[in-house]
Order: C-alpha cells, then sequence, then structure tokens
C-alpha cells in the first residue's frame, strides 16, 4: 500500500527536555513560528479541532494533521463496511470537509446525503466517493489524498490504522457490547473499551506524525468510542506517552448520556489513564464560561449536564487544568458547541508557552 508524502525531518526544529506544565498565564508569546500540530478523535468533535486550527497553522508554515477513528459501525459507513467490507469513512469525510479551502460546492457535495431508506437513502455522497476511490486506487490513503485535493485542504488526514476493527466494550454489569453505535446507546457504565482484533497496526504515517509533533490533541468528542480507540492502535499510546509536545485534552462541554454520565474533568482522564495508560496528557482544557440556564434545561431534558471541573484531580492525574472562555451559543438551534476562534487561541497559547518555556 502506498504511503502518503513524507514531510522531510529537517523541517522540525529540534527539541530539548522541557520541564513538563511550563506556565500558560504572564508570559510573552514567541513570534510565530511552524507548528506541527495532530488531532487525534473522531465524531463532530475532531472537525471542530481541526476547523479552528487550520488558518492559523497554515499561516505559520506548519502542518496539520488528523488522526480519526475507523471503529463506526452505523447509519452509511456501517451500512458500506457491512456491504463491502470497507473502512468506514464517515468521520474521515466530516474532517476532509473541516479542512476544506475555498471549495464550497464540493464541501456540500461531499456532506449531500440522499433521502429515504431504500437504495442509495441514508448515504452520503463523500462517503460513496471515498470508498469507490479506495476501491478503484486499492488504497484508502490514496484515497483520501485524491479527495483532500479535489477538496482543497489545509492538513493531512490519516485513519488511524486499516484494519476491518470493531469495538468492544465491558459494562459495569460484567456484559459486554460489540460496535460503536451500541455501545454508545448503551446505559450502564463502561468499565473498558477494546478492539477485535486486539492492538491493530497503525496507519503509514501516523507514529512518523506524532513523534514530529510540536503539540497534541485529543478530543473533544466522544470519550469511549471516538477518542479513546485511537489510543488501542499499537504504538500510539506509547508514542504519545514519550512525546516532549504539549498533550492537550480538550474538555467537553456537557456529559454524554450512554457514555459519561456524571463524569467531571477528572473522570474523563481517569477513564482514560485506565484504558490507555496514565502520563499521556499534560493539560486539561476545560471551559469556564457559564452556560445559559434556558440550554442546560434542554440538554438536561436529554440527561446532559455541564462537565463539573475537578482541578485537584485532575493534578493528581498529572495534568494542569486550564480554563478558558469556549463557548458558542446557539439559541436559536438551542445547542452548544465549542467556539472555533477561541479554542484555537487557547490552544495555540499553550503550545507558544510551553515551547518558550523549553527554550526550544
Amino acid at each position: 500500500m502506498s504511503r502518503p508524502p513524507q514531510t522531510r525531518k529537517d523541517h522540525f526544529a529540534p527539541r530539548r527536555s522541557a520541564p513538563r506544565h511550563a506556565a500558560t498565564r504572564g508570559r510573552p508569546a514567541r513570534a510565530a513560528r511552524p507548528l506541527h500540530v495532530v488531532a487525534l478523535g473522531g465524531g463532530t468533535g475532531l472537525p471542530v479541532v481541526l476547523r479552528a486550527l487550520k488558518d492559523p497553522i497554515a499561516a505559520t508554515g506548519g502542518t496539520l494533521t488528523g488522526v480519526v477513528t475507523v471503529t463506526d459501525d452505523g447509519g452509511s459507513s456501517g451500512r458500506l463496511r457491512r456491504d463491502y467490507n470497507a473502512l468506514p469513512v464517515g468521520d474521515i469525510r466530516n474532517c476532509l470537509v473541516a479542512l476544506s479551502d475555498n471549495e464550497p460546492l464540493m464541501s456540500r457535495l461531499f456532506q449531500y446525503r440522499y433521502r429515504g431508506s431504500n437504495g442509495l437513502g441514508g448515504h452520503s455522497v463523500g462517503n460513496l466517493i471515498l470508498t469507490a476511490l479506495a476501491d478503484c486506487q486499492r488504497s484508502y490513503l490514496k484515497a483520501i489524498e485524491t479527495s483532500g485535493e479535489v477538496l482543497a485542504i489545509r492538513g493531512r488526514i490519516l485513519p488511524s490504522t486499516l484494519a476491518n476493527v470493531a469495538l468492544q466494550a465491558r459494562l459495569q454489569s460484567g456484559r459486554v457490547v460489540t460496535g460503536e453505535s451500541r455501545i454508545s446507546r448503551s446505559r450502564t457504565p463502561i468499565i473498558q473499551v477494546v478492539t477485535d482484533p486486539p492492538h491493530p497496526r497503525p496507519a503509514p504515517g501516523v507514529l512518523r506524525a506524532l513523534r514530529e509533533a510540536d503539540l497534541i490533541v485529543l478530543g473533544p468528542g466522544s470519550l469511549f468510542t471516538s477518542v479513546i480507540p485511537n489510543l488501542l492502535v499499537s504504538g500510539v499510546a506509547r508514542v504519545i506517552a514519550r512525546s516532549r509536545a504539549p498533550r492537550v485534552f480538550v474538555g467537553n462541554l456537557m456529559t454524554q448520556p450512554g457514555e459519561t454520565d456524571g463524569f467531571t474533568s477528572a473522570d474523563h482522564l481517569a477513564a482514560l489513564a485506565r484504558i490507555a495508560g496514565a502520563g499521556l496528557i499534560d493539560y486539561y482544557l476545560g471551559n469556564s464560561r457559564p452556560i445559559a440556564r434556558a440550554l442546560r434545561r434542554r440538554y438536561a431534558r436529554d440527561g446532559a449536564v455541564p462537565v463539573a471541573p475537578s482541578p485537584v484531580a485532575l493534578r493528581s492525574l498529572g495534568a494542569r487544568p486550564i480554563d478558558r472562555d469556549l463557548l458558542r451559543e446557539d439559541r436559536v438551534a438551542r445547542r452548544i458547541r465549542h467556539h472555533e476562534g477561541k479554542l484555537a487561541r487557547a490552544l495555540l497559547k499553550i503550545a507558544a508557552d510551553h515551547r518558550s518555556a523549553s527554550g526550544s
């Protein structure tokens, strides 16, 4: 299988060993230099990070790589996976569109979903194009690269693995649930998640991107079905644990019914450490702005509440809590999201201060 084009190593400035948790307040940031960022996740969370960072990273001459989970088994991706033994590409499609630059028509085309429930009903055009390209080119990496050229993306998208993997969860009741969609619907607390087969090989380019990263971002998104599955790919958690780059976990704004009911900020990192290993996160970036009461009531009807901060517990897990206003409220649609501009500024500030303190 063909490897994607690799970035020359001499484009990356060497780093010296740095103390963890560089101060994030009170230090002037250095002049912008190329920053090489890797963001891991899936679902709706990873595209938010990619949209937030694509312009500022491109402006410095840096690189932005999205590493996408491939355990989806629902919707259009799930149908293509079952019918054609295809890699689930729905999250990959969303990330490609998030990085698209000045291609609004092609972006709308990739996101177009056929109506109805029979035949093409429910399928998105982008999923069909990616699956067809992979079949024609005999390579998912080439299919993603070709789609990226069509969409004029700023950055690179890589699946975390090319293996056909299923996600399994062991629940507090002792029951084992197979399949990302079934896990998300479960209302019993999740104790463990694994892939079947276990420890799949990483896709070409994933480990190298992580080794050369100046900033590694995990989340936001579904903890057990979007973020952690990337860390179950062979070598990924180990490389992140050894990285000298600042490693930031972007906290969710709300708990997720069926996955993180009642979770505090520290509960998220405790689950990540229990399943993928300790020492993976330096900073927990959480939202400090209160959510409007009407929006809280709307989410409460679905069983979601704001993620409660737990700074003392976070520090005991080795992560420094950083609280910023990250909120974007859409009172017409009655929903909340991470504000992309605020999120980008917070992440870049962490990276700049960490780099400044390390002298690299």
